[in-house]
């Protein structure tokens, strides 16, 4: 039995935390992939639950071992995606989400093919900038280069199988659960997990 691996990839401000967080609320059959960072945390943030917080020099040690599937820099910072975690897990069947740009993306849809993956747009590039200064946690400068690098983002959404804009959050956020479900679905992700039963009726 083997999971499936979602990727969920968005320019900063559009939203795919939050929608991230309603898919896990609705569907406990996710599981969340933590990643390793190695920019400061923010208030509120917990280690070990939003992101692993790791110096530079930790998170090169554990590149050069080979312990990421993934690994990008995303505004000076650096992100992974823990490569031995996200094997176990699916080889236990678990459902796996990845947060993560579309770099990090790209480098595990070439390792990974059959991995999903989502795009979230925001309604348009002015209500984008208002989301990001409404999050008062950034400079003017800091805005204006978010902005800058979500144009070049939004170059690559082709890249992904599903889009998703974030008009509406609800409507949204169902859009998300509906695709991890409708995958769950296809012939051959039900014949991993039930194939006995399947076998038993013909």
């Amino acid at each position: 039995m083997s999971g499936t691996l979602f990727i969920v990839s968005a320019p900063s401000g559009a939203g795919k935390t939050s929608l991230v967080r309603a898919l896990l609320a609705a569907d406990p059959g996710v599981r969340l992939s933590i990643s390793h960072t190695t920019r400061a945390m923010r208030p509120g943030e917990v280690d070990g639950r939003d992101y692993h917080f790791v110096t530079k020099d930790t998170f090169d040690a554990m590149r050069a071992r080979g312990d990421f599937l993934e690994s990008a820099e995303v505004h000076g910072n650096f992100y992974a995606t823990s490569r031995g975690w996200i094997a176990e897990r699916m080889a236990a069947g678990d459902d796996i989400l990845l947060e993560i740009d579309w770099q990090g993306a790209l480098q595990v849809r070439r390792i990974m093919s059959e991995a999903v993956g989502i795009f979230v747009l925001p309604p348009s590039l002015d209500a984008l900038a208002e989301r990001l200064a409404n999050r008062a946690t950034d400079s003017p400068d800091v805005i204006a280069r978010r902005m800058s690098a979500a144009r070049a983002e939004i170059g690559h959404v082709g890249e992904f199988d599903y889009v998703i804009i974030n008009t509406e959050f609800e409507d949204a956020a169902r859009d998300l659960i509906a695709i991890v479900r409708a995958r769950r679905l296809r012939l051959t992700a039900q014949l991993s997990r039930h194939r006995q039963l399947i076998d038993s009726m013909k």
